[in-house]
């Protein structure tokens, strides 16, 4: 069965199935200027009655009391939710879940309009802490993205400060000792390929290699 949309709106044609133990609706609800039923049901007050009509798939029955129940419904909503568009869609859900639960209603419980009021209020609070979650889920999202961007980037800068800090420290260094860490710690070589590179003696380079470490590590500040 076609469910009506908030009054005032093209009414979109939605499925709905009929509460438990009605009669079965296959026909669209008879919504519209000069459709025949409503007449029948304007002229009632008490909306219980009306509701245990609906509850029984009557078809008239809801076209009065969407009429009677879509503005307020909506008022409520959109006193929640703010967003218009958003609002009569709430409002839309809340009118489907009236026609589905009618049966469930209880005279003893409270008023239609009553019942109908809470439902709404619970729907548009629902909508707005959906809404609210989605938004931070992208906040939270955005920010672990520029997190990860600032950590690149700091990384870059640090790993940049510390090259230039090694070129400073190595400038600091004789001639030969700058040669054989080079050597050694840039292209890998093993202190017998460095001695023979540079065409002295192995003990000599080890013991240049082994000052200019200590004089690289005292510039650096780097602690043992």
């Amino acid at each position: 069965m076609d469910t009506p949309p908030p009054a005032g709106r093209h009414r979109l044609p939605l499925r709905l199935v009929a509460a438990a133990g009605a009669r079965p609706v296959n026909q669209p609800l008879p919504f519209g200027p000069g459709r025949t039923g409503r007449a029948s049901h304007a002229g009632r007050s008490d909306l219980s009655e009306v509701m245990d009509e609906v509850a029984h798939g009557d078809k008239q029955a809801f076209s009065t009391l969407y009429d009677a129940l879509a503005p307020m419904v909506f008022g409520i909503v959109v006193r929640v939710v703010r967003d218009r568009a958003q609002s009569e869609e709430v409002a839309q859900e809340v009118m489907i879940d009236l026609w589905r639960q009618a049966a469930r209603y209880r005279p003893d419980h409270g008023s239609v309009t009553a019942w109908a009021a809470t439902i709404a209020h619970r729907r548009a609070v629902d909508r707005v802490r959906s809404a609210q979650a989605s938004a931070d889920r992208e906040q939270a999202q955005a920010a672990r993205e520029h997190q990860t961007a600032f950590d690149e980037v700091s990384e870059q800068v640090e790993t940049r400060l510390e090259s230039e800090q090694v070129r400073r420290c190595m400038r600091g260094l004789t001639e030969l000792q700058r040669q054989a860490v080079t050597l050694a710690y840039y292209r890998g070589l093993t202190y017998r390929e460095v001695a023979e590179a540079l065409r002295t003696p192995l003990p000599t380079i080890k013991t240049r290699m082994r000052d200019g470490l200590i004089r690289l590590r005292d510039c650096m500040g780097v602690t043992t």
